[in-house]
């Protein structure tokens, strides 16, 4: 079997920041995969499934809800190996095209206070594994080290 593409990134010089994992064609049209790489993998712990939980449910409501790209949001959710979210976007992106918006969702996490979206029985798979506290710790973390003064090396995958 061939090797998907996510596997031929060299996770041992990736650090955080906003890279296109890969583009898919749906007959003419375009959808552009983001890797939205939160921790250096295999150098920092893994995020936990609590934290991880209430970045999916603030960032997934924040997009859904934006007006520019709301028609534009296929998907956002975690990475399995949980050292980042993906977020998938009809349309062909560069990293530099949505590196605004994903500030702007990372913001807004940093920054939540309240009850979590989504985050009730009748709602949710398991809306009892939550942590807002370590969800905007980490979404801090990530504005500060790729979001806020992005360069090159957090928006390409490095060789």
């Amino acid at each position: 079997m061939d090797k998907i593409a996510s596997f031929t990134v060299n996770h041992l010089d990736l650090i955080p920041g906003v890279y296109v994992s890969r583009k898919d064609y749906v007959g003419k049209e375009v959808l552009t995969t983001f890797d939205l790489r939160m921790t250096a993998p295999n150098r920092e712990p893994v995020m936990n499934t609590a934290e991880l939980h209430t970045i999916e449910h603030l960032a997934a409501t924040y997009l859904r809800n934006n007006d520019e790209w709301k028609e534009k949001v296929i998907y956002f959710g975690p990475m399995g190996c949980r050292t980042g979210c993906y977020l998938i976007l009809a349309g062909d992106y560069e990293s530099k095209d949505v590196v605004g918006l994903v500030r702007d969702t990372f913001a807004f996490i940093a920054d939540y206070e309240g009850e979590i979206p989504g985050a009730a029985a009748k709602d949710c798979g398991n809306y009892l594994d939550q942590n807002l506290p370590m969800a905007k710790y980490l979404a801090k973390k990530y504005l500060k080290e790729a979001l806020n003064n992005p360069s090159e090396k957090n928006l390409i995958y490095p060789e």
